[in-house]
């Protein structure tokens, strides 16, 4: 069963790399291998690899060969080698702002093929060791960054996606709280935050929890769903090992009525499975999980119990639908 007017889907296109070599290989070959799935409407690149050898009208044509528009695209800042002890928060005022130049450029390709959304993950700035960092000045140059960032477009929205660590030790924004605070500091009206399930259980936060913070203090400009065991960022698909928080994720993205799209930040290629029939197990159950926040989400029943903080009441509810218990 389908929802009506549901969020667009799209796919982490690198996922698709095994199947893109029988496809021609490269970018081309990953985004005709997300075409195959069915289901997929959407697509996020990143910038600047996935555009290594192309422009953005030949990148367009891709797309619309394989069925897909264009949702956005994600900041890739390990491409360059002086980035790695930082991007925004670089020691280097140069490098810094050869970060910010770089990501205008992502900008700009977006603005030209139609996206609507920058998510910036910004792995690379943070800290490994005590007495390594200024704290006030990484935090300092960041908000300048992301002011700078913001308002080279004003009418695209800039996304931070947070994450506790990886490749740093400690990440500059590692959760929710943090990142919030950040992105109202920078104050722009088209900055917020992006929502990636895996990561959020690696922050030891609850995703609904999260979801509910972004919205009341800022902007929810996108989902990643995925799944994990909150030790590091699994990538595993979708409902897998926390089905019952991804649908009340799914109960509180109606409740707030996010309708962007849906992206399956999973990582088959990890584990060796099939990246076609992998996404289509996403978008199964997605699906599925997602009719199932529908139909209990406005029960008064659970409502009720949500109220009184009666847990033993509200899994009964949420372990018949899962399970017909």
């Amino acid at each position: 069963m389908t929802i009506a007017n549901r969020p667009r889907y799209a796919a982490r296109l690198n996922a698709f790399k095994p199947r893109a070599r029988d496809l021609g290989g490269g970018i081309a070959g990953m985004i005709a291998a997300a075409g195959e799935v069915g289901g997929l409407d959407a697509a996020d690149l990143n910038y600047p690899d996935h555009f290594e050898g192309q422009g953005t009208g030949e990148l367009s044509d891709m797309l619309a060969r394989a069925g897909l528009g264009l949702n956005g695209l994600a900041m890739r800042y390990y491409t360059e080698p002086s980035l790695a002890i930082g991007a925004f928060t670089n020691p280097d005022p140069a490098v810094r702002q050869a970060a910010v130049d770089l990501t205008k450029r992502g900008i700009d390709a977006c603005r030209a093929m139609g996206g609507s959304v920058m998510t910036l993950w910004m792995g690379q700035d943070g800290f490994d060791y005590a007495l390594q960092a200024d704290y006030g000045a990484m935090w300092d140059d960041t908000i300048a960054a992301l002011r700078a960032v913001a308002d080279h477009d004003p009418g695209m929205d800039v996304a931070v996606e947070y994450k506790p660590n990886e490749p740093r030790a400690y990440a500059l924004m590692p959760d929710v709280g943090t990142t919030i605070l950040g992105v109202r500091e920078a104050d722009r009206p088209n900055l917020g935050v992006t929502l990636d399930f895996a990561h959020v259980l690696y922050a030891d936060e609850m995703p609904a929890h999260a979801a509910h913070l972004i919205h009341r203090w800022s902007r929810l400009l996108g989902v990643h769903l995925n799944d994990g065991y909150g030790k590091r960022d699994d990538g595993l698909m979708v409902g897998t090992v926390h089905p019952v928080a991804t649908v009340e994720l799914f109960v509180e993205l109606d409740r707030i009525g996010y309708d962007g799209v849906v992206y399956f930040d999973t990582f088959p290629d990890h584990g060796g499975l099939d990246p076609v029939e992998e996404a289509r197990t996403n978008l199964a159950l997605v699906e599925r999980l997602r009719t199932l926040a529908s139909e209990i989400g406005a029960l008064p029943e659970l409502r009720a119990a949500i109220a009184r903080q009666d847990a033993a009441a509200s899994q009964r509810i949420v372990a018949r639908a899962l399970y017909g218990a």
